[in-house]
């Protein structure tokens, strides 16, 4: 009989480390056509400047919005009206910041996949609508945008036509912001509706600039990317501050964490991709639109390409010096874009699939040889796994699957040499994300 369930652990120990099949499937099925055509057409509304035209149907912000919105619409009625699609907006006043030359509705578009058993329960996956060029308060001269971030709102429409045929046990919304380039007004309007519904958000994945592969440093790569992330929430309490002192956690907060999650996966499945976590919440004292969800105490992560080229940003379209300055649509590698989008979708599947983690992890064996843990168990979770990892080290090396319990010691693991975090496992092997401990108990 000892031998029999040890064969059987055995047995569901290898399962659980396997991979889904469906997550191959969701990576083939993104299509780069379908992603240039999106770009194309969000290109040709000539502007998408937050405070630009909102009447025509052919140019500005207002016919953009509307031609996200019909795509999502588009995409529910294929699936059998599987999403809620809607704006969200937010009257921002002239004056608000130097940026808001006039009185200018925000507005956002959501499409809602909800889940089966978690429909309170969100994860995000963004992108941008506006664009902009030198001057951020001119809103009626050319701005294409095509990588800046017509890249990411059409990876998030596509994200959207590749998920909707599946089911998932919590929900994930596929949104488009407005107002980035004016001051991130769409995330804090979002950011703050959310807190009033009383969502569970598990996390946004942004997607600011995810088309371009030739740097201006001259470096050229369709396999690296960026993942920007905070070491640790900006709403954590002085007590918190003070525990990570005897404690540690100085980058193991949530967004971190949500970093390390799409790191693994995509190592997982997309092993030809060199993503690289980078421990800043965006790039050197510039922002992006996840910063207003870690604002209001959730986590966040920005997805971009890892060669910018300055000259392609935020720029009038001119020769200048023998230089082609603009964010045309020629500078965009659609294959990558593709990748990318690829990345997200196969987070969003795998978090959405996942069980919730565990509210509390509790960690013990101060002066002991043994590092122990408990946690609160999860509905839904058939087993779980500790981690641990170098002090040192950027992601979760080491594991064990320690089944369907509450508690467990790692025999001859010195605490004081290693972080350590625990992950609920749900039936298909897909994993919650991995939580630092929060208790500690002698």
């Amino acid at each position: 009989m000892k031998k029999l369930l040890l064969l059987l652990f055995l047995c569901l120990s290898f399962s659980y480390a396997q991979t889904d099949s469906r997550i191959y499937s969701i990576i083939n099925d993104v299509s780069s056509d379908r992603i240039e055509k999106d770009i194309t057409t969000l290109v040709n509304f000539g502007t998408r400047h937050t405070l630009s035209d909102t009447i025509s149907q052919t140019r500005g912000i207002g016919a953009a919005r509307r031609w996200i919105k019909s795509e999502f619409e588009k995409i529910s009625t294929d699936c059998e009206n599987c999403l809620e699609v809607f704006y969200q907006k937010d009257l921002v006043k002239k004056g608000a910041n130097q940026r808001i030359v006039k009185d200018v509705w925000v507005v956002n578009v959501l499409a809602i996949k909800r889940g089966t058993k978690y429909p309170n329960r969100y994860i995000i996956m963004s992108g941008d609508i506006d664009s902009r060029v030198s001057d951020p308060t001119d809103f009626t001269s050319e701005s294409p945008g095509a990588n800046d971030n017509a890249s990411g709102m059409a990876g998030t429409i596509e994200a959207a036509r590749v998920l909707s045929k599946y089911d998932f046990e919590s929900s994930i919304i596929f949104v488009g912001l407005s107002g980035e380039e004016q001051g991130l007004f769409g995330g804090q309007g979002l950011a703050s509706y959310a807190k009033e519904k009383g969502w569970e958000i598990v996390g946004i994945i942004n997607n600011d600039m995810i088309g371009n592969i030739t740097g201006v440093d001259g470096v050229v790569s369709n396999r690296d990317f960026r993942i920007f992330s905070e070491p640790v929430p900006p709403t954590e309490t002085e007590r918190q501050r003070r525990a990570r002192r005897f404690y540690g956690g100085e980058v193991d907060g949530i967004s971190r964490q949500l970093a390390r999650y799409v790191h693994k996966t995509t190592k997982t499945y997309m092993p030809e991709m060199n993503p690289t976590m980078i421990y800043r919440l965006d790039r050197f004292g510039r922002g992006g639109h996840h910063r207003p969800f870690n604002d209001a105490g959730f986590a966040g992560i920005r997805i971009m390409e890892s060669h910018e080229n300055y000259t392609q940003q935020h720029q009038d379209i001119r020769v200048e010096n023998g230089i082609a300055y603009g964010d045309i649509l020629e500078h965009v590698n659609f294959d990558y874009a593709k990748k990318l989008t690829a990345v997200n979708a196969i987070n969003l599947a795998s978090i959405a699939w996942a069980p919730p983690s565990p509210e509390t992890v509790e960690i013990g064996g101060i002066v002991e040889p043994s590092a122990k843990l408990k946690w609160s168990k999860v509905d839904g979770a058939i087993g779980y796994k500790i981690y641990w990892r170098d002090t040192t080290s950027p992601t979760w090396d080491n594991h064990r699957y320690v089944g369907n319990v509450a508690e467990a010691t790692l025999n001859g693991i010195v605490i004081d040499n290693y972080f350590f975090g625990v992950a609920a496992v749900g039936k298909d092997g897909h994993e919650s994300m991995v939580v630092f401990p929060n208790k500690i108990f002698r």
